[in-house]
Parts: structure tokens; sequence; C-alpha cells
């Protein structure tokens, strides 16, 4: 059971683990405390048994500011080159471990999503929002490169190269209303109905197949640096691995016995591909 310190962390019966940042006063700003914490809690999570789907959402107003103003971006002007890199190393990490984690992540979007908590936003699987929280990815405006954390990576396959070189240039907030209208946001859904809809979909999720479902988040990270015909080359090993898998049996098997299937919560077959 994880017991992080920096933000509430707690686990349905069903296999949501659900991650609160939990500073309402801060607009649920990032210091350095926080940002190791969930870098952590994101390894971790690859080998909890008990976790089939990650929810990431925040307290109050916000989702998350982004970095502290004075926890963190005043105390970064005492850094030098090394230091500076270990911090920003450090924040890519955290993306680079919600996208090696090969359980879907839920962003849930409760207000502010700004800065760093754009990039966490963005580096999850699905984004659902609520009606009035707006994002800005705002790095060009207190003047750092507007490809941090990978939004200049991830960004482009999101919204497409031209929506998101708007959007790093500029810095500017945008309505969940237009992130919706392109592609960034899943869904958009009332304040009131937004708690409703996240755990709507996780359980959704927790009960489908995890091992082909994780299979599924490997290959769409992949495929995005291969031409056509190693993917469908890649896709046919994969799919291979997961009829191998006690998951395809059941499915079939409760198909034809006109009932729910009950899939494994194990990490499955290992093979080719793998």
């Amino acid at each position: 059971m994880l017991t992080p310190k920096t933000f509430l962390y707690e686990t349905s019966a069903t296999g949501v683990a659900t991650i609160t940042l939990n500073r309402p006063e801060r607009l649920n700003a990032l210091t350095f405390s926080v940002y190791r914490e969930l870098t952590d809690t994101f390894a971790a999570l690859r080998t909890a048994t008990d976790v089939r789907v990650v929810v990431i959402t925040g307290s109050g107003r916000a989702f998350c500011s982004g970095g502290d103003v004075h926890d963190i971006i005043g105390e970064l002007f005492k850094c030098d080159m090394e230091g500076l890199l270990e911090f920003t190393r450090m924040t890519c990490e955290l993306v680079a471990n919600i996208r090696a984690l090969r359980k879907p992540v839920i962003a849930s979007l409760n207000g502010t999503t700004a800065g760093a908590g754009a990039c966490i936003a963005l580096a999850s699987d699905i984004r659902i929002a609520a009606v009035d929280a707006k994002i800005a990815f705002l790095f060009v405006k207190v003047g750092l490169s507007g490809a941090d954390m990978g939004a200049a990576y991830l960004l482009p396959r999101v919204v497409g190269l031209a929506k998101a070189t708007e959007l790093l240039y500029t810095g500017d907030f945008i309505s969940a209303q237009e992130a919706e209208r392109i592609g960034l946001y899943n869904r958009v859904v009332s304040a009131e109905q937004l708690a409703a809809t996240t755990a709507e979909f996780a359980e959704r999720l927790a009960r489908g197949p995890a091992f082909a479902i994780g299979k599924t988040k490997e290959l769409l990270d992949r495929e995005a640096h291969m031409n056509l015909e190693a993917a469908l080359e890649c896709e046919a090993q994969a799919q291979a691995i997961c009829m191998l898998h006690p998951d395809y049996r059941e499915a079939y098997d409760a198909f034809v016995e006109k009932r729910t299937p009950k899939f494994e919560k194990g990490k499955g077959v290992k093979g080719k591909g793998e």
C-alpha cells in the first residue's frame, strides 16, 4: 500500500487508485517534494497489483497551477546549471513515469490547469474536465521554452502541430469547450458531474482486460516512432501475445455463455514483442 505524504492517495476495491493534489490554498502548486513523490509514486504503481486504473485530480478550485512561485521558481535562482538540470530532468522523469505505466491514467480536471499541471494532464491517457477547467501551457509567459516536460512532443500528437504551436508560442489559456473541440479534453461536464463521470469511466476501464489495455497503451507510445510496416508487425506480435493470455479465453467463454467476462488482474503472458 502506497502512503505518500505530500498528496492524498486512496484505492478502491475495484482497483482504481486516486491521487488528489492537496494544496488548495495555493491552487495545488507543485513543490520539490510533491514533484519527487509524484514521480516515485507513478514508478511504484507499475508493480502495484491492487491497482488497475489511476485517477489524478486536485482539491479546491484548481487541478494544478504548475510550480509554486516561491517554493520552486524563487529557489531555482539559487541553482547553478547542474542544479537546474537536476530539477528539469526530474520533472521530465514524472512525465516519463506516467507514460511508462501500463495502466490507464485519467486526469480529472476540476479547475485551473496550467504549466506543469497542463503537462501532467497531457501525459495522462484520458482527460475529463469540469466546464470551468481552463488550461494553459504558460511557460513562455515567464520566459521559458514552451517545450517543457514533453509538451513539444506530446501536444502535437494530441491536437496537431498547428494548434500545438499556437498554444506553446503564446502560453494563453483556452476554455474547456475549446480544449474539447481540438481534442485535448476527452469530455467536458459540469463541476457537479465531474467526480461521478470520472468514477464511471475509471470503473469501466478497471473492469476491462488489464493486460490488453496495458498492451494497447504500450503500442500507442511505441508506434509513434515506427513506419507502417514496423507498426503492423509490432501489432501482429502484440495480438498473438494477447491470444495467449487467459483474458482472451475468458472473453470467448463469457460470450458463448451469455455472461459478463471476469478478467484477471495478473501481468499475464510474456513473449516475443514484450
